[in-house]
């Protein structure tokens, strides 16, 4: 697996945010970045960083796409090609809080903007809160459209409701950025009309 040198040194800000961040006893490391990008796209992948300058344009296209705000306007993400060079999917690293500390996940999106994957790769919070793979598995192959909100196409995880409302937010950002930047279009962004988000989802909080 290669990964290609970005714009800037900037394709560790989630891991920098989240290493930022107190930490307690009960914080969990289940995957390093390296790592979660090896389930994604398994060698013989090519795997390439690249770093997007938003534009306010795009920052709130994005954030109106994804019903939650954006906490930056620089986004590093991955795209993954096969071998023969067709487009695998592209990675992208959320970190939030989910109630009062954070959690890193990785939301991998195929070609045609649905999920492929979701890796929590830390979670501070208690081990009791942090989303199951079971839990997760129900945003496979979801677009991003109004079902995919809690109460709606997503099921609540009991009694982590932050959580799962964390994760959720995570999604849509990543599937509203992967939409706004197209990385599988050519060269340059594409900012275009797109599914508003329910305008009762909150806002995610800032990345510590």
């Amino acid at each position: 697996m290669r990964l290609a040198a970005g714009a800037l040194a900037a394709g560790a800000l989630a891991t920098a945010a989240l290493a930022a961040a107190p930490r307690p006893a009960c914080a969990q490391t289940f995957l390093t970045q390296e790592e979660a990008l090896r389930l994604a796209f398994p060698p013989p992948a090519d795997v390439e960083r690249r770093t997007a300058f938003l534009t306010d344009a795009q920052r709130a296209e994005a954030g109106r796409r994804a019903g939650t705000d954006l906490a930056t306007g620089i986004v590093t993400y991955y795209v993954g090609r096969g071998a023969d060079g067709a487009p695998l999917g592209a990675a992208w690293f959320d970190v939030h809080r989910v109630r009062t500390l954070p959690e890193a996940v990785m939301v991998v999106a195929a070609p045609d903007g649905t999920v492929r994957r979701i890796e929590v790769l830390k979670f501070a919070e208690p081990p009791e809160y942090v989303a199951p793979e079971r839990w997760l598995a129900q945003f496979d192959g979801r677009p991003l459209d109004g079902d995919l909100a809690l109460k709606r196409g997503i099921v609540n995880l009991t009694g982590a409701t932050l959580t799962s409302r964390a994760v959720t937010d995570a999604v849509r950002r990543a599937l509203a950025l992967q939409a706004v930047l197209a990385p599988f279009a050519g060269p340059g962004p594409s900012v275009g009309p797109g599914p508003p988000a329910d305008a009762g989802s909150p806002p995610a909080a800032a990345a510590p």
